[in-house]
């Protein structure tokens, strides 16, 4: 296991990934304010439309007794509710129908539900909702297989989530001679011996690389249904920790959601566009902050030059921070790879919101004069002192919490994730610290 390590990690849809706030179900208190756009420069103003008719392509406006067809619909679907209609009012009960609220508990009776019913009767009463309105077949097709897929996904991950994981991203068409296949293997590999998995999307390539070096006991593989060139490869085939997806939203949705740190190697467009929303997801704050190595051979020029485009035609406009380059780390050595994933964990273990404060456990409890030196050097993010808590704070209040682990609780001003980032490397680096880790 990790550095520091001796309890196994929290899982992260309840910190994290799942939503931007505490859940007041959990006992954490209320939900924080919604985060704060991350700090770029106010864009240009988005023109008017035009008004005229028709006008450069505009379609033509409805007119009474002639509806305009829902996009993507057929003509004579029903027409689609008003963009600029006023907001729902707050309802009663899940749907705000007493009868069909009544009928929907009874549902989650009859099937035994007695766990987590709040959110089993949204789900319930989404669908009341959406039976409710005028949605296309369509519509009602794309929600039902992709929430079909997300709760098989669940199921596939739900007995592993005390094990920590890595998902690897990179080209299918990697062939197992290219000594981008072998840095794959070896770190997956790599990462088994300290006791995590990895994650892949189960495919050639470097998917498959991945699956090989971590083997069959730490091998998890979300595939996607793809015409051409997409099999489970047969490092995961047969597995019953393999799970295959229609959607690719779907799919990167638990990519991203069951792991602990990601790994990208070099790839096309997919590749690229995991690499991105990956990094968007951290630099806004709606993932839980994680390491991201992006790892290429000995000599090979491909990340690098990413870098510079980014750099160059990104950074240089300030349509990112500085410090957002701290969000991931350029490497072409796999203990290096392994050093940056696992020793983010070193001290850190874990964070959650207990309503506006952000809560961050800790292996090893700091030193005031340690505590003293974060708030100072974070104080464009933390809004006024650290406090340390030997347990949890008041209104964390878990039975699964992590009661032995001691805590920072602060109030982060949501401008920049980036440096939360910085301020958990700072955290891990500190004397008080658990020793960081020998990968071998």
């Amino acid at each position: 296991m990790t550095a520091g390590s001796s309890e196994p990690p929290e899982p992260r849809s309840e910190a994290g990934f799942a939503s931007s706030g505490s859940d007041p179900a959990d006992g954490v208190g209320d939900p924080p304010p919604p985060a704060a756009e991350p700090m770029m420069p106010a864009a240009d103003p988005v023109p008017a439309a035009d008004p005229t008719p028709a006008a450069a392509g505009n379609p033509a406006p409805a007119v009474a007794g002639n509806p305009a067809p829902a996009p993507g619909g057929n003509p004579g679907s029903p027409p689609v509710a008003n963009p600029m209609r006023p907001a729902r009012r707050p309802r009663r009960g899940p749907t705000g129908r007493p009868e069909v609220d009544t009928l929907l508990e009874e549902l989650l009776d009859t099937i035994g539900a007695t766990h987590n019913r709040d959110q089993l009767l949204e789900l319930l009463a989404t669908v009341v909702e959406m039976g409710s309105a005028h949605f296309n077949r369509l519509d009602l097709k794309i929600a039902s297989a992709a929430l079909r897929e997300m709760a098989e996904g669940f199921e596939v991950f739900s007995p592993y989530r005390h094990i920590r994981k890595v998902t690897m991203f990179g080209s299918a068409r990697t062939a197992s001679s290219d000594p981008l296949y072998a840095q794959a293997r070896d770190l997956a590999a790599l990462m088994a011996d300290h006791g995590w998995s990895t994650v892949t999307g189960a495919g050639p390539g470097i998917m498959a690389a991945g699956l090989e070096g971590a083997g069959v006991d730490h091998a998890f593989g979300i595939n996607i249904r793809l015409p051409f060139e997409q099999g489970a490869n047969e490092f995961i085939a047969s597995d019953p920790k393999l799970v295959s997806m229609k959607y690719f939203f779907t799919r990167k949705l638990l990519l991203i959601k069951e792991s602990y740190g990601y790994a990208v190697l070099p790839g096309g467009f997919g590749t690229l566009d995991e690499a991105f929303e990956l990094l968007t997801l951290l630099q806004t704050g709606k993932a839980e902050p994680a390491p991201v190595v992006l790892l290429d051979v000995p000599g090979g020029g491909y990340w690098s030059a990413w870098e510079d485009w980014v750099l160059h035609h990104v950074g240089s406009r300030r349509f990112i921070n500085a410090e957002d380059q701290r969000l991931y780390r350029i490497t072409d050595n796999v203990d290096d790879a392994a050093v940056e994933l696992l020793d983010f964990y070193r001290n850190f273990h874990s964070l959650r919101w207990v309503g506006d404060t952000m809560v961050v456990r800790l292996q090893a409890a700091p030193g005031a004069p340690e505590v003293a030196g974060l708030a100072e050097e974070f104080s464009d993010v933390v809004d006024g002192v650290i406090q340390v808590s030997a347990g949890p704070v008041p209104g964390e209040g878990r039975q699964d919490s992590f009661p032995d682990l001691p805590r920072l609780a602060f109030r982060f001003r949501r401008v920049s994730y980036a440096r939360l980032r910085q301020l958990i490397d700072a955290v891990n680096q500190l004397p008080s610290a658990p020793p960081g880790v020998v990968v071998r």
